[in-house]
Formats: structure tokens, sequence, C-alpha cells
């Protein structure tokens, strides 16, 4: 006979089995991973990402579409962590939007949804890359399309939508070199099709329980900054001269084929394109040369309220373009902790730049668990993201009004960043998510404040975190100001030396379990089996001609003694260059390193 349609009580089943199958294999996702240190996060933040979602779903007691599309997409769109997490998130958001009217969802339906849920995704990412997880879920969609006029069947649908999708993952690293010299598919990918075959498991009743504890943790300490990976993408590149956001009050029908009208037409005059619509508001923002044609464009939709043009300086945006990897956004492992750059900052700079004092009485910055009431409000104020005390004490020292921990070892969810941005008494708030993997979470809990202005600092290390707050001015515009920040970052050189977990050839370089890899802003940089010898090796290709400042932090695992050692050994080889120590305490990478 076959399964013609689904109910809402089934497809809470459905999506509490696929979370659930997806926990269980997050470990195997995580080391899944471009290059092979210790480091792989994507099963983690996918993992959190969708446990989010399901535990709202589990709590509904009489399940209906609507309360579940409702949990599904919230719950996901709060709880994202990292770019896979982000992208899962909006996949959830663009199937639960055209499953939230339904009574029973058929082939067609599910159909719908897979398309819609696609085009969500592809819509959040500004440069998506094929050979990732949107590639995955578009050969989907796709071969959901086409299935939707051959069956009526929704287990075979399933099924056939499955194979396509493994088939699509399997070629990923024919779309993107660097998995096939890491030997790996994308990781990203490869989650989304855990998620899909947990969904048809619950489904046929061979699910996973939700409350079964199926956690597979690593048993060693091993949770350190996700490296890049082939899903991790840019989010902005920004090329025009006006800053517009508003909100659209929705008076007339504005369905799906009138969101891609509205947002064609925003492509077609500017770009950094959001457009996020719920119930009967849309958040809409474009930097575009012409405001005034987006503006009476929205206009025939309904109302407009918090209506903001900023005036954004050509140098600003051409720095930003610079700025941006492209290509290149896959050679380094993702918000490594850098080195400290800037960390001769840490005594002088934090007064003569002018930036704001904590507004805590005991002069520290409130971390992600801390709370402080505030002395007054302020008119402006940073978030940085930050694990290891000595780096989080540079932060505080510089400014920092407020300190997420964890940034290796676990990526901030988009509600934490919303709950930060709101602990933080200013109207208009930095975020330094220091680390790539958190850069598109910010942009997301950026989309969803409307009453204070969110600036993400796209810094994707910590050096260059620490470079653009000591360049803040208090008495430049806030877009000089991210000009002043994201333009510094250019200067830093960036390395970070750890342990290979697996054997690869990458880069050119033949890597062993247990070698030493030095690791730069573009790749692999060397590949040793001693961790002085190898990080000196390392600051060699990092140092360039007009460097003056090199900044060391050890961690963890290194002696003050051994750090010292290779300070003095630096000094040697730079006599003209100042050579600076710092505890930093961070986990697995043994020393980062900074040339500037």
């Amino acid at each position: 006979m076959g399964l013609k349609s689904v109910d809402a009580e089934v497809l809470k089943t459905v999506v509490l089995s696929a979370a659930k199958n997806l926990e269980s294999k997050k470990e195997w996702i995580n080391e899944l991973n471009v290059f092979p240190v210790p480091d792989g996060d994507t099963g983690t933040n996918m993992t959190m990402t969708i446990m989010a979602a399901a535990n709202e779903v589990a709590a509904i007691q009489d399940p209906t579409m609507e309360t579940i599309a409702k949990a599904l997409s919230s719950g996901s769109l709060r709880g994202a962590r990292g770019n896979s997490g982000v992208i899962l998130s909006q996949l959830f958001r663009g199937f639960a939007k055209e499953i939230t009217s339904a009574d029973i969802i058929t082939v067609t339906i599910l159909a719908n949804a897979f398309t819609r849920a696609t085009d969500t995704a592809y819509k959040a990412v500004m440069k998506p890359k094929e050979g990732t997880i949107l590639t995955v879920a578009r050969g989907m969609a796709e071969k959901a399309a086409e299935l939707a006029t051959q069956t009526d069947d929704i287990l075979e649908f399933l099924e056939q939508v499955i194979a396509c999708g493994d088939e699509v993952l399997s070629q990923t690293p024919e779309m993107l070199p660097v998995l096939k010299q890491a030997g790996v598919v994308d990781s990203g990918g490869q989650g989304l099709m855990e998620v899909m075959r947990g969904g048809l498991d619950g489904l046929l009743g061979r699910g996973i329980p939700f409350d079964a504890n199926v956690s597979q943790e690593a048993k060693t300490a091993v949770r350190p900054p996700a490296a890049a990976k082939s899903s991790e993408l840019e989010t902005a590149d920004i090329r025009f001269g006006y800053c517009t956001e508003f909100i659209i009050n929705i008076e007339k029908v504005f369905g799906m084929d009138e969101e891609m009208k509205f947002k064609n037409f925003l492509e077609s005059i500017g770009d950094s394109i959001v457009v996020v619509s719920d119930d009967d508001v849309v958040k809409v923002h474009v930097h575009t040369n012409h405001p005034g044609q987006a503006i009476e464009k929205a206009l025939t939709y309904g109302s407009l309220s918090r209506l903001k043009i900023d005036n954004m300086r050509e140098e600003h945006h051409e720095r930003l373009i610079q700025n941006a990897p492209g290509s290149q956004e896959l050679a380094k492992p993702d918000g490594a902790k850098a080195a400290g750059a800037g960390e001769h900052s840490t005594g002088t700079t934090a007064g003569q730049n002018g930036t704001v004092s904590n507004p805590v009485s005991d002069g520290k910055a409130p971390s992600a668990s801390e709370e402080a009431e505030p002395a007054e409000r302020l008119p402006y104020g940073f978030i940085a993201v930050s694990v290891g005390d000595g780096l989080a004490e540079i932060f505080k020292g510089i400014g920092a009004n407020y300190l997420i921990e964890g940034g290796q070892t676990m990526n901030p969810s988009t509600e934490d960043l919303l709950n930060a941005i709101e602990k933080v008494p200013a109207d208009v708030i930095y975020i330094l998510p220091n680390n790539k993997n958190i850069i598109l979470a910010a942009e997301q809990a950026k989309s969803l404040v409307e009453d204070k202005k969110v600036y993400v600092v796209p810094s994707k290390t910590v050096p260059q975190g620490i470079a653009a707050l000591i360049n803040f001015l208090p008495d430049l515009s806030p877009e000089e100001n991210m000009e002043n920040m994201t333009g510094e970052m250019e200067r830093i050189h960036t390395g970070q030396v750890t342990y290979a977990v697996r054997n690869t050839s990458l880069d050119g370089l033949e890597i062993h379990e247990g070698d030493i890899m030095g690791i730069g802003d573009k790749g692999i940089l060397t590949v040793g089996t001693d961790i002085e010898q190898t990080t000196l090796d390392t600051i060699r290709k990092i140092m360039q001609d007009e460097c003056e400042l090199i900044s060391i932090y050890y961690g963890e695992d290194v002696t003050k003694e051994d750090a010292e050692k290779l300070k003095n050994q630096v000094q040697e080889l730079y006599p003209d260059c100042e050579v600076e120590l710092n505890d930093g305490g961070q986990p697995i990478y043994y020393y980062l390193l900074s040339a500037e």
C-alpha cells in the first residue's frame, strides 16, 4: 500500500528521531575534517542546533503542523552554532514555512518543502560555495521535485531522495579539491544526510528513542575551534555605498513568490542582502547605491518602520572586499586561536584608543556565565569570543564588555550571542567572533535585533579581533570605525602549532598521525616531529619584510620555561623585531603566533 500522508504526531516522531540519529553520529562527522587537526566540530554544531529544535518539539503535548513548524524554526534559529548549524537552521526554517498551514504532509508538500528549505538556506549565505551542505540539499530538492510527479508513496519518495543525496555527497570531493586531498566528503553534507536517515528511521518506527542516551563525547579534551570545512562560507562582500535597513509591516500577501521577486529586485541594485519574513513583518537589509529605490519597492508591500540608512565610505568597502579570502577560505583551521597579535597593546593601548571602560564594578568583563549591573548606558560596547585565560585578560584589558568563552572548543549559538547583545548596555554594539565559524551565527543574531545597532567585525582569529578592538576610536562614526577595525586586521599574519590526528596528504605535504603541524592563514605551512623546531619554522613562514612585532602565546600544554626558551631563539633570529610572550592558556594549540 505504501504511506500516502504524515500527520503532526508522526512528524514529531520524525523530527526527534532525526535529531537523535545526528547526535549518535556527531563524533564521526567531527572527524570529517579537511585538516588533520584535533578540532573538528561540524557534528557537534549541527547536533546542538537540531537538539535545540527537538527539545521544543518534544515539549508539545498535542502537536499540530503549525506548532511543530514554529518549534522547529524558532528552536533551530536560536540554537544554531557554527556555519553548518546556521545553514541547517535555515533549511529547517524554509521547510517549516512550507508545512505550517498543512493538515497532513504528502509527497507534493514534502517536495515543495525541500525546495523552499534549499532556497532559504542559499539566501542566508552571501557567497554560496558548491561542494558543501548547500549542494547536497539542492540535489535532494531537485530530486524531490522530479519524484513528486512520479509517486505518491512517501517512503519510496524519501528512499530515493536520500539515495540521491548520498550520491551528491560522494561527489563533493570532485567539486572541492581540498576535500579530495584530505580524503573526506563534506562534513556538513554528511550531517544533513544523517538527519535525513534518522527522519526516515523514525517514520519506519525504528528510530532512536528521544530519551535514549547516545551521546558519544570524546574521552580526551579534544574540543578546540573547528578547522575550516568546505561548508564554512563567507558571509559578507560589501561593495555599495549605503547600508539600508528597515522593517516592512506587511499589508498584502507576501508569499514565497513575492519574497523571491523582492529579493531579485534588491539583488539588481545592491548586495549584502538579508530578507527575513516572519508572519506579518519582513526584516530587510541591503547595501546599495540607491536606498530610495529599495524603500519605494518595499512600500508596495506595506508600511515601513525602523528605517536606517548609513553612509559607508568607499575605502571601507574596498578593504572589506580585500579582506574576503574567496577560495582560500578553506585553507586554515577556522577560528584557530591564532597568535597574539596586538599583545603589545595590553598595557598601552586600552586607554589611548579611547575604548569604552568596562561597565562592571570590579573592572572585569563578564563572561557568558556572568552578569553585572551596568553603571550607566553606554554609547557603544564590545562582545568578544575567546577561550584561554590569558587571551580573555587581554580582551578585558582593551575594553571588551562581554566575553563569550569557548570560541575554539565550542562555538556559541545564535541565542548565546543574542543574550550577550541584550546584556551589554549600549546602543551600538560590535561583535568580534574571532573565529570564521562564528561569523554567520553572529550575522544571524544581528538580523534578529531591532533595538540596537549591531556590527559584526569579520575577525577570523583572536589576533585579528585584538587588532580590531585596539583601533576603535570613539570620535569616529560606527561606519568609520568598521573601516579602521577591518583594515587593521589585514596587517596580521597568524600561525598556530598543533598535532595531527590522522594520516593524510595535504598542500603537498605528507602528514602522519602525531606529527606537529604549523598552520597559517592560507593552509598548512610546515610539518615536523618537534614542537620547538616546527614553531620556529612556522614563524619563518609567516614573517614579512615589513613586520616589526612577533607575538607568541603558549598553550596549556607548554611550560613557561620552554616558552621563554622559544622566545629567546626567535629574538636571535629577528633581532630587529620586538618579540613578546604571553601565557594564552589555550587548549590543543601548543603555540599561537602572529607577526605584524
